[in-house]
Formats: C-alpha cells, structure tokens, sequence
C-alpha cells in the first residue's frame, strides 16, 4: 500500500497537514492523541488484570462462599428463640 511513496510524497503530506491545521494548533493535537493513548494502554491494562484476577478468585471464593453459608445457618440457630 505505501511501497510506491517517496520521501517527496512524505513531504508533501506534512506541507498540507501544516497548511490544514496551522503550526500553532499541531503540538495540541499531537498531545492529546498522545493522552487518548495512554488513556487507552492503561484501560486495557487495568481489563487485562481483572480478567487474571477474576480466574484465581473464582476459585479461591468457591469454598469460602460455602463456609460462609453455614456459619450464617449456626448463627441462625443460635439468635432464634425457641418457643416454649
């Protein structure tokens, strides 16, 4: 796609991109992609670890969520009064 481009194509690219967005207003928009992609590498780090993180909990929960369970019914049991 790009193997028939020169260096005077290049140039020539970035004449019109000056002539487009002036040179005042390129270090903004160059600063802002450059947010939007950290923005961006952070989120997808941040879903990658909860994913990792989801997998060893569901596991890890499983048994405590049962244990859990039980000890409510013997507390349950204790609290209710009994009637006579």
């Amino acid at each position: 796609m790009l193997q028939g481009l020169t260096g005077w194509h290049f140039l020539i690219i970035l004449a019109v991109i000056l002539l487009l967005f002036g040179a005042a207003k390129l270090p903004a928009l160059a600063k802002s992609m450059g947010q939007s992609a950290r923005v961006f590498k952070g989120e997808m780090k941040a879903m990658k670890d909860e994913d990792t993180t989801a997998g060893k909990t569901d596991a890890v929960e499983a048994p405590a969520s049962g244990a859990t369970v039980s000890s409510n019914v013997a507390d349950a049991s204790r609290t209710a009064d009994p009637k006579p």
